[in-house]
């Protein structure tokens, strides 16, 4: 089990990846109607993963415990939108298609805080896959001891191939996220490599923070609820401040609300069949 859960961290990492790879083969630019369209993909399987694959679990794994069902799940989506909300204001980073930096004055280059601004969206990818592996792997033992084992014994709502839907689900976003990080890299006239890496290290946030969220789950097991929603709570800050006004600008905006529907429902059936 151990080793599902190590893989499965690195597969949205895997994705976005395998995205920045695109800049080895592809033009110095997307069109605008294909970043729509890819944007608006991301957005619909972040808004999915967050219902079906953490809100929803979150409270049924409160009700399980005995506690109110709604109440995790609001405290932890709350929070979650206010750790965003002050990430955004403390870390400087430019958006793709944005002429001013958000965050604090800095004297960092335009290319670095385009990196920073993709890092900052993938921190709650991170969260979300690390948080659902924590349910995943804390009922059977092993990621806390013996007593929490017991505690949470047969009350897991998350399955491993819950777990595997929604890692695939975020890597499955996560590619073309790693091309709109790299291709505009190339663009700002950085070498092809350098702009893979870059595209390839934005990314690398995801399984340290799955890493750091099973941790934290591990040490206090009655908080997972707070956590899976939590998670899903930054997803939707991300998309709602970030993703839908990317997608919706310039003519056309139809393109990124058409592929933000096929996103949705490619995470919605991706863990519906295999939760």
């Amino acid at each position: 089990m151990i080793q599902d859960a190590f893989w499965g961290i690195l597969i949205p990492f895997l994705g976005t990846s395998l995205g920045a790879g695109c800049v080895f083969f592809l033009k110095n630019s997307l069109r605008d109607g294909i970043q729509r369209a890819l944007t608006g993909f991301a957005a619909g399987v972040m808004v999915a993963a967050s219902v079906w694959s953490l809100l929803i679990p979150a409270m049924e794994q409160a009700a399980d415990l005995g506690r109110l069902a709604f109440f995790p799940a609001a405290v932890g989506f709350w929070l979650g939108i206010l750790f965003l909300l002050l990430l955004d204001h403390l870390i400087p980073h430019l958006h793709q298609n944005s002429l001013q930096a958000e965050g604090p004055k800095s004297q960092l280059q335009r290319t670095t805080m385009m990196v920073l601004a993709v890092t900052l969206h993938n921190i709650p990818e991170g969260m979300a896959v690390g948080v659902v592996y924590a349910g995943y792997l804390i009922p059977e033992g092993m990621a806390v001891g013996v007593v929490y084992a017991g505690y949470l014994a047969g009350t897991a709502q998350i399955t491993a191939a819950g777990a595997l839907a929604l890692s695939l689900g975020i890597a499955i976003q996560n590619f073309p996220e790693g091309a709109i990080i790299s291709m505009p890299l190339r663009a700002e006239g950085m070498k092809k490599g350098r702009a893979f890496w870059g595209g390839v290290l934005s990314g690398i946030v995801e399984p340290i923070g799955a890493v750091l969220t099973i941790l934290a789950a591990g040490i206090v097991v009655p908080a997972l609820p707070y956590l899976l929603s939590f998670a899903a709570g930054a997803m939707l800050y991300v998309v709602v401040e970030e993703l839908i006004p990317e997608m919706s600008q310039g003519q056309h905006s139809n393109v990124g609300t058409v592929f933000f529907a096929v996103g949705f429902s490619v995470m919605m059936v991706l863990d519906v069949a295999l939760g």
